[in-house]
């Protein structure tokens, strides 16, 4: 295969940026950027800012179905199309396009947790196990054949927050351009997905992650810590919402009644749970910023005895 395959990519943020510069670096021919519109009052998308650098001609269309977007990337004459981190629905006309197809990334082990959240799921479904997948892409959502995945162990402290940065964003940087080489080698296997393994979640939103303090103190933990940083599992105090960060989970009955706070230190509060308790370190009160739990207890005179989810 020549050593000159003309790629396309379609990306945005961070990991974007992140995969375009590595395949630079790689000498990979990168011959189009697409990327989402510049947003009023907002930074330039980092894809779009790496592209400029590297004098990458960029693309931003409103949505990838458009035909100009489709005519737009038809005129490149692509190789292969990569994809890096794709939230706009991408068009058979385009996926299909390059001599050689399109790849994706997918940061879980498909074809589990197909969707758009799942990196939250499987730590608020307390596995101990997630990773990745570099796939082809095909009519259906996260459907199409595997071409290479990597797994990362899910330890009882990750977070979404690390699970991702930590593991599954240079993980995934590296994959991609072990993928690209696969496929200018001629050796990127197709393996068709077993749709009996299976599972799909939607968005992980603030709906999802309201904390029942009279489930298991394992629940509630793995719920707070799948959704930390975003959406931010939470609950309400005096009727008013509040989310939850920092957290550690003891275990062990309290003998009180669940959502309960039992004790405030300078380390946090521990509200009671089925099983057990949660140490709260840092909240999000609703309409605020972020702070340390030991500064918004003197705010509110947070005290043993006062109860959360009401």
């Amino acid at each position: 295969m020549t050593e000159d395959m003309r790629i396309v990519m379609i990306g945005q943020a961070a990991f974007g940026e992140s995969v375009l510069n590595t395949l630079v670096e790689h000498d990979e021919n990168i011959v189009g950027v697409f990327c989402s519109p510049d947003k009023e009052g907002r930074p330039l998308d980092p894809i779009k800012t790496a592209a400029r650098t590297h004098d990458i001609p960029v693309f931003q269309f409103k949505r990838m179905r458009n035909k100009e977007a489709i005519d737009a990337f038809k005129a490149l004459n692509a190789d292969l199309c990569v994809m890096a981190f794709v939230t706009d629905i991408v068009p058979d006309a385009i996926l299909e396009a390059p001599t050689h197809g399109s790849i994706q990334y997918h940061p879980s082990l498909l074809p589990k947790h197909r969707g758009p959240s799942s990196i939250n799921w499987p730590i608020i479904q307390g596995e101990t196990k997630t990773g990745l997948s570099i796939f082809w892409p095909d009519k259906g959502l996260d459907t199409g054949p595997i071409l290479l995945q990597k797994e990362t162990e899910i330890t009882a402290d990750d977070t979404l927050g690390s699970v991702y940065f930590d593991r599954l964003f240079p993980m995934g940087v590296e994959a991609m351009a072990e993928a690209v080489k696969m496929v200018k080698e001629g050796t990127a296997p197709k393996i068709v997905q077993d749709e009996s393994e299976s599972t799909y979640e939607g968005w992980c939103q603030a709906e999802d992650v309201v904390v029942d303090w009279n489930k298991s103190v394992d629940e509630i933990y793995n719920l707070i810590r799948g959704s930390e940083p975003v959406p931010g599992a939470g609950s309400t105090y005096n009727g008013s919402k509040i989310q939850f960060y920092n957290v550690q989970k003891q275990s062990g009955d309290t003998g009180r009644e669940p959502g309960t706070v039992f004790e405030v230190s300078d380390k946090g509060f521990l509200v009671a749970a089925a099983g057990g308790a949660i140490l709260v370190g840092r909240v999000q009160p609703e309409g605020a910023r972020k702070i340390m739990a030991p500064d918004w207890i003197a705010s509110v005179n947070l005290k043993p005895g006062d109860k959360f989810g009401r």
